[in-house]
C-alpha cells in the first residue's frame, strides 16, 4: 500500500491520513519533543527509506505487555500514540539510520492490512485547543516544586535547568519532563500521554512525582 495522497493539517505541517508506525516496548513520544532513534532492523530501514521520500511522518506506538513472543509479527499496541515528523536522517554505511522525530500531535491508530514489512495505520489526530496548551499558575507551581525536589535528589541536572528556565512554555515543560524522566516506566509515560489535555497531564505527572519522591525520601531515611 502506498501512502495516501490525502493529508490532515497539524499546525503548518500536513500529516498523511495513512502513516507507518514504529511499535516499541519502551518508547513513548510526546508532542513538541525531539526523539533520536537508531534504526537497524531491515523492516524499519525500509520504513525510513520509504517515508523520507514520501510522507516525512512516522507514528510511535507503545507495545502492550506480552509482546515478546510476537515481536517479529504484529503484537498488540496501545492505539493512542503520537505522530512524529522526520526532521533529520543520517544513513550509515552499513544501511542503518540515525533519525530524529519531532512530536507533532497525539493520535489514534486504526491499523491496516498492508504488504509492506513495516506496519501502517490510518490516523485520527486528537485536537488540542489553545486553552489546553497552558497551565494555571497554581498547577505549574505545584509541578515545578515537586519536580525540583525530585530532580535534586536524583541529581538530574539537565532537567533541573529546564525547570529553572522561564523561556519554555507550559507544554514544553510538561512534555519534556514526561518524556525525559528515566524513572518513569513506559506504562506511566503512556498514562501521561493519554491525558485529555495539558492540565490533566501536569496533574498526573505531579502525583507520580510525589509518589516517587516519597519513596526516595523513605529510602534515604532508612
Amino acid at each position: 500500500m502506498s501512502f495516501d495522497s490525502h493529508s490532515i493539517k497539524t499546525q503548518s505541517f500536513s500529516v498523511p491520513e495513512i502513516i507507518p508506525f514504529f511499535p516499541l516496548p519502551s518508547v513513548v513520544l510526546f508532542p513538541h519533543i525531539f526523539l533520536p532513534l537508531h534504526i537497524f532492523e531491515p523492516r524499519y530501514r525500509d520504513m525510513v527509506k520509504d517515508i523520507a521520500s514520501k510522507g516525512d511522518c512516522i507514528g510511535m506506538a507503545l507495545l502492550k505487555d506480552g509482546w515478546e513472543s510476537q515481536y517479529y509479527e504484529r503484537p498488540p499496541i496501545h492505539d493512542l500514540g503520537c505522530v512524529g515528523q522526520l526532521v533529520n536522517v543520517e544513513e550509515l554505511t552499513d544501511g542503518r539510520y540515525n533519525i530524529v522525530l519531532k512530536g507533532l500531535q497525539r493520535c489514534h491508530y486504526d491499523e491496516l492490512s498492508v504488504a509492506t514489512p513495516y506496519r501502517q495505520a490510518t490516523v485520527t489526530l486528537l485536537p488540542e485547543s489553545l486553552d489546553s496548551l497552558s497551565l494555571s499558575e497554581s498547577a505549574r507551581t505545584k509541578l515545578v516544586d515537586v519536580a525540583e525536589s525530585y530532580l535534586d535528589m536524583k541529581k538530574a541536572h539537565d532537567l533541573s535547568q529546564l525547570i529553572a528556565s522561564e523561556e519554555f512554555d507550559d507544554a514544553v515543560l510538561v512534555n519534556s519532563l514526561s518524556s525525559g524522566l528515566v524513572d518513569l516506566t513506559p506504562l506511566e509515560k503512556q498514562f501521561l500521554l493519554e491525558a485529555e489535555h495539558l492540565t490533566q497531564r501536569a496533574s498526573r505527572l505531579t502525583e507520580l512525582l510525589k509518589f516517587k519522591l516519597s519513596d526516595l525520601l523513605s529510602s534515604a531515611q532508612g
